[in-house]
């Protein structure tokens, strides 16, 4: 069974590769475009959804280190080692906040400001790149299509130099209508379907971020009805 695959795969492979080489230099054209699209997207594709990966576990680690600590200079002092987690972010912004206040009360206005502007600078860098991925899902297919009307006419004019209905006259342009709007759905496919996976991670990290910071300054305002100043024994 898998050697009768493995020789199905290089015939259907065989095929598309002699499809392309009989298509014209229009449709070769728009093949090119739609690679340069695919590759990119994919480089995309790979590098976020290893950075989401990773941010996911790293947040996890970091909020059970954060909820053993009793110290924020001890959160502090090993914060970087759960990168790229985005909460660290947002608890490097309000630990900064709060040192630039110290040794005066905490005014937890500023601090959830800073919060909050940590937390949408976090959210823009993991954005990043996305809008390419929503260009190649809306854009692709419409390139496909051009190349499908391009090799449409070929097709008619083929019919129309043989003088007659045969397949041989009109079968270059098929093929070329064809090819062209396979290459533009694989193109667009994928990337739409990254795009809606990697947006749901962002709302994801987004409300974790939120809660994250909802939690900090939560025990900050406890610590600081403890002792009165800035605290520096927040955690539990």
């Amino acid at each position: 069974m898998t050697f009768h695959t493995a020789l199905l795969a290089l015939a259907i492979g065989g095929e598309i590769s002699s499809l392309i080489e009989t298509s014209g230099l229009v449709a070769k054209s728009v093949l090119v475009i739609l690679l340069a699209f695919s590759l990119i997207s994919w480089a995309i594709i790979f590098s976020k959804w290893g950075l989401f990966r990773r941010a996911r576990a790293q947040s996890n680690r970091f909020m059970r280190m954060f909820r053993k600590s009793e110290r924020l200079q001890d959160v502090a002092a090993v914060a970087e080692q759960f990168k790229p987690s985005p909460l660290i972010a947002v608890f490097e912004g309000a630990y900064n906040e709060l040192r630039k206040q110290a040794p005066q009360p905490i005014r937890l206005g500023a601090l959830q400001r800073a919060i909050q502007v940590a937390a949408s600078e976090e959210l823009t860098h993991l954005e990043s790149r996305l809008p390419w991925l929503a260009t190649t899902g809306a854009v692709t297919p419409f390139i496909g299509l051009f190349g499908t009307v391009w090799g449409i006419i070929d097709a008619f004019h083929g019919l129309g130099t043989a003088g007659a209905a045969t397949l041989r006259a009109v079968a270059p342009g098929v093929s070329e209508a064809l090819i062209t709007t396979a290459a533009g759905l694989f193109a667009a496919i994928p990337a739409v379907i990254a795009y809606n996976m990697f947006t749901q991670h962002i709302r994801e990290f987004g409300a974790r971020m939120d809660d994250f910071g909802l939690e900090l300054v939560n025990e900050v305002e406890r610590a600081q009805s403890k002792v009165g100043r800035v605290p520096e024994n927040v955690g539990r």
